[in-house]
């Protein structure tokens, strides 16, 4: 079976989920989910910073996972900086 297709909220172009980030909302921070374990509405981003700040410059976090405020980024920011995640 085909692996599932997701859209990076930065870039837009669609990707295997498995080559991209999961990113859960927690509380008010964003918050990486790389083993995909985590409840919750997911966005995902490529492991790249090019496509964290477009997503930060698109405000594509709040929107895609449909919270009221701003989110805190420092978390997703260091995995995408470590390309880990």
């Amino acid at each position: 079976m085909a692996e599932p297709l997701r859209t990076c909220i930065g870039c837009r172009r669609r990707e295997p989920a498995g080559a991209l980030l999961r990113v859960v909302a927690v509380g008010a921070a964003a918050v990486p989910d790389p083993g995909r374990l985590l409840p919750g509405r997911g966005a995902h981003l490529h492991r790249s910073a090019e496509c964290l700040s477009l997503a930060e410059r698109r405000r594509a976090f709040t929107r895609a996972l449909r919270v009221a405020g701003p989110l805190e980024l420092e978390r997703v920011r260091e995995a995408v900086e470590r390309g880990t995640g």
